[in-house]
């Protein structure tokens, strides 16, 4: 018996889905509540509100003036270059060998030219009684008179022979200023460690002495020693050292350092 129209219509709004569109359908929907659950990514800027970090506490520093204190010994009480001394503090100290002590590794002693000609002595022994506890021991002397051509040479023996760096201070102000300031890295030049900058810092103080040609004699002598011991007539066969300039490096090497006279 054949089926009415209305039966047949109603028969065709049914639609059983194959598998693959149930599987299909069932990826949309969970693509669908994957996308609607995750959440908005953050910002990574925060807000402009919040509160900034605040650092970790740091240790209690010392007073400014606690590392540019200068001690002064008790011997210096009276001396004019006290009042001299400014931008640091100051303060006696009976526990010192130096007249000035400037840090932990800087020390000084101070002499005026009139003093050394009356008691000439004197700063030899100071010298003696200081010992080696300071990387950078200073001799600071005031050039107080005109004649002081001769105790200068003699102050400058002293200072050489003893390991000592000498500063001249010509007025009681400039006394003070290096009384305050002396540092090891301010006084010393710094120099590398090798042997050619060393050398090459020798050589090069010699007039027309250039880096070039310390290469050419490094090259030619082994040693500043077999330098110092060549000839004048075998320094001229280096390549670009005339005769002038052998003659002043030959003199620099074997002249005593310490006038005779």
């Amino acid at each position: 018996m054949s089926e009415t129209p209305d039966k047949q219509q109603q028969t065709r709004r049914f639609h059983i889905p194959t598998v693959e569109e149930i599987e299909k359908a069932q990826e949309e929907a969970n693509r669908v509540a994957t996308t609607i659950s995750l959440p908005q990514p953050a910002s990574h800027t925060p807000p402009r509100t919040a509160p900034a970090q605040t650092p970790s506490p740091r240790p209690a520093q010392s007073p400014r003036y606690a590392n540019t204190t200068v001690l002064v010994n008790e011997l210096q009480r009276g001396n004019p270059v006290l009042a001299c001394i400014r931008n640091v503090r100051w303060s006696y100290s009976r526990n010192i060998a130096a007249d000035y002590v400037v840090g932990q590794s800087a020390c000084i002693l101070y002499l005026s030219i009139k003093y050394h000609r009356l008691h000439p002595e004197y700063i030899s022994k100071r010298i003696e009684k200081l010992g080696k506890g300071h990387r950078l021991r200073v001799l600071l002397v005031h050039v107080d008179t005109e004649d002081c051509k001769l105790p200068l040479r003699e102050i400058n023996r002293t200072a050489a022979l003893s390991d000592v760096t000498l500063l001249l201070a010509w007025s009681l102000d400039e006394a003070g200023r290096h009384s305050s300031t002396a540092r090891p890295d301010m006084i010393r030049e710094r120099i590398e460690d090798s042997y050619m900058a060393r050398l090459t810092n020798t050589l090069t103080d010699i007039r027309s002495v250039t880096k070039a040609d310390v290469l050419t004699l490094s090259s030619n002598f082994s040693t500043l020693e077999a330098l110092a011991k060549a000839s004048v007539a075998e320094l001229t066969l280096c390549p670009g050292i005339g005769d002038l300039k052998a003659k002043r490096i030959h003199d620099a090497l074997n002249q005593p350092f310490i006038s005779e006279s």
